[in-house]
């Protein structure tokens, strides 16, 4: 019999490893240099000025971008106003042939989109390709659908248009938030003018470019970018009926502030502090894996993550060793590779951010456990971090971090979780594990979160609404509640 030869025995840690290489970049066509999109075509800002867009997980520069000034903003306006009175009388079937142009435009350029977004902003291929652009193709097709049914949609009640909606979304999910906004007000009627994130704005101009070659009318959508001036010079303008913001808790305190005793409409979806709940009686390993997807999808920048753990007692120990254990598979790296669980901080504002967190949660006396993952010599990376035997009172337990990091707190009792759970400003979202269909409804109804998942995390469809309660803000985007906020209703 011939000797068994265990020399060539091989240990696969993961998969994974023997994935492709890294998504190449030659689909991403980045022009160097981005005008502004009004009226139907780019045009250089008056202001004269541009801005860098980088990539975060290298810092190479990627383009230069208008910096739109006061003037810009007013002239993107006028466009919109202009076009406002043929647009909303367009019958709505049509309007909604023009919606769906754009998301069969938005799924032919997926792979584009998807790279330029990882590219810009830091995250994952796989998750700009698996989530950020089919979640923003399909909300574009779902309010394709309801531009001829609006009547269904308010029986009894004559639903209006309101005009020009400004709309400024964040730099966490460019795409899908343009997504979110521009599709409901196009199939109300309304036109746009959006201004995305300063660091994240290359995937809004390729969206500008569908827009063109979809032939939508001449002023509908207007695409301006900029800094805060030039978000506030939009909130601000007199002939802008409607404010879309997703952002921090701050700039939508002043955004309030602003509109307080003018007409004009707004939705404010702001920031978050999830609580996601572990009962004794959850399906462990699975709600591990909720665990992880919940915090360091995206990095930790989601204003919905499940920041706050909660485990009761008796498993608290189990839940964390498979956490810790968990983690350490985790890979951190290079974004365009398809392997990559946790990309690039999306910039060093946000670096430094969360690094003054991480310093305050040592401080503070809790135990911090982090990645033993090798990061990359180049670009901004923060190793997966959870903190354990956190106070209630702390401010890692209290403050928005918007990063990978994670605090953990035991409890015993249903009430004293919901206690817990509630004892912060924010009320966005939250999730909850147990077999117990009764338990989940008993949270649920006493949960002050505009969301909560029962036995998953970070789930989300254009058919159901999103908004939050408390300093996380009002109004819902998605469903047949995001419909609303765009319509006058009698």
């Amino acid at each position: 019999m011939a000797k068994r030869d265990n020399t060539l025995k091989l240990k696969f840690d993961s998969a994974r490893k023997f994935a492709p290489a890294p998504e190449s970049r030659s689909a991403a066509k980045i022009k160097p240099k981005y005008d502004l999109f009004i009226n139907g075509k780019f045009e250089k800002p008056l202001s004269k000025k541009y801005f860098d867009s980088t990539n975060p997980a290298t810092g190479e520069k990627l383009s230069e971008v208008a910096d739109s000034s006061a003037a810009d903003v007013d002239k993107a306006v006028k466009a919109a106003r202009n076009a406002f009175n043929s647009w909303s009388k367009l019958p709505a079937a049509e309007r909604g042939k023009y919606i769906f142009r754009i998301a069969r435009m938005v799924q032919e350029r997926a792979r584009e989109l998807a790279i330029v977004e990882t590219l810009d902003g830091g995250k994952p291929i796989r998750e700009s390709r698996d989530f950020d652009v089919p979640t923003a193709a399909n909300h574009f097709f779902y309010y394709a659908g309801w531009a001829d049914k609006l009547e269904y949609a308010f029986p009894n009640r004559t639903a209006k248009p309101l005009g020009v909606a400004g709309q400024i979304i964040p730099w966490n999910f460019p795409l899908l938030m343009a997504a979110w906004k521009i599709a409901p007000a196009l199939a109300t009627g309304n036109t746009v003018v959006l201004k995305p994130a300063e660091t994240t704005p290359l995937t809004a101009m390729l969206l500008a470019e569908i827009i063109l070659e979809a032939d939508l009318p001449p002023g509908v959508v207007n695409i301006i970018t900029g800094a805060g001036s030039t978000g506030a010079a939009i909130v601000n303008h007199p002939d802008v009926n409607k404010i879309a913001f997703t952002g921090s808790t701050d700039v939508g305190k002043i955004i309030e502030k602003a509109i307080a005793g003018t007409d004009k409409k707004a939705t404010l979806e702001l920031g978050g502090k999830a609580a996601n709940i572990i009962f004794e009686d959850a399906p462990l390993d699975q709600a591990v894996e909720g665990i992880v997807n919940g915090i360091f999808f995206n990095q930790g920048h989601v204003c919905c993550a499940g920041s706050r753990l909660y485990v009761q007692e008796s498993v608290l120990e189990s839940v964390l060793r498979k956490l810790k254990d968990r983690i350490e598979t985790l890979i951190v790296g290079d974004p365009l590779d398809k392997n990559t669980d946790v990309g690039a901080i999306n910039s060093k504002q946000q670096y430094d951010q969360i690094m003054k967190y991480i310093k305050i949660g040592i401080n503070e006396g809790s135990d911090m456990f982090q990645s033993s993952c090798t990061l990359p010599s180049k670009g901004l990376y923060i190793p997966p971090t959870i903190f354990s035997n956190v106070a209630q009172s702390s401010r890692i337990a209290q403050e928005e971090i918007f990063g990978p990091v994670l605090t953990i707190q035991s409890f015993r009792t249903d009430d004293e979780v919901i206690e817990k759970a509630n004892n912060t400003p924010y009320g966005l979202s939250a999730g909850v594990w147990t077999d117990k269909g009764s338990k989940i409804f008993n949270l649920t109804t006493k949960l002050r979160a505009g969301v909560v998942w029962a036995n998953t995390f970070n789930k989300f469809d254009p058919t159901s609404p999103f908004g939050g309660y408390k300093e996380s803000g009002y109004g819902r985007e998605g469903g047949l509640h995001g419909l609303a906020p765009y319509l006058n209703l009698v």
